[in-house]
């Protein structure tokens, strides 16, 4: 199945503009979502991976769903506020001002394993606030996987700069 006629295209959201990916399609379709989530993991089906990091929200769908099946733990990675417990919080850049994602402190030990997860690699904002809070806690990050990149924007290469190995599965030109 091409996954990328899974993905709905929602124009001008959430700004004029901007053309929105919206995976909830793929995620509607069973075929679809197991076929993401297998290509996901497989580059990693073979390594030790004791965390899989999602970050909030679409990142958590399918984070919980590699995470179990590569039978490692599952980590949070969320927005300012919503966590119970004692957090470590990273602030970062937007376009328009800052923002902030958090997860808690006890999530991820010195040394483990972690495979970051989310739905779409930008301009990589998020996710190197995301590999700097796992890497206040000593984790040694595997590799980035996404199922989609935006190549225009940078994210992808800038997450390879701050060598971090990463891996997608569909791409769309434009942002």
């Amino acid at each position: 199945m091409n996954l990328s006629q899974t993905i709905r295209a929602i124009p001008d959201y959430p700004k004029p503009g901007i053309l929105f990916r919206d995976i909830t399609t793929l995620l509607a379709d069973a075929g679809a979502f197991r076929q993401a989530v297998d290509e996901l993991l497989a580059p990693f089906a073979n390594m030790r991976i004791d965390k899989v990091a999602g970050i909030e929200a679409r990142g958590f769908i399918l984070g919980g769903a590699v995470a179990h099946q590569l039978s490692a733990g599952f980590v949070p990675l969320r927005k300012k506020g919503k966590l119970p417990h004692k957090t470590l919080s990273v602030e970062y850049a937007l376009e328009y001002g800052t923002d902030a994602i958090e997860m808690h402190l006890d999530a991820v030990l010195e040394g483990e394993r972690v495979l970051l997860i989310d739905d779409l690699i930008a301009t990589g904002g998020t996710a190197l606030a995301a590999i700097d809070l796992l890497s206040q806690c000593k984790a040694k990050i595997v590799a980035a996987a996404f199922v989609i990149d935006l190549p225009d924007l940078g994210g992808a290469d800038r997450l390879r700069a701050a060598g971090v190995a990463v891996s997608t599965l569909v791409t769309f030109a434009g942002h």
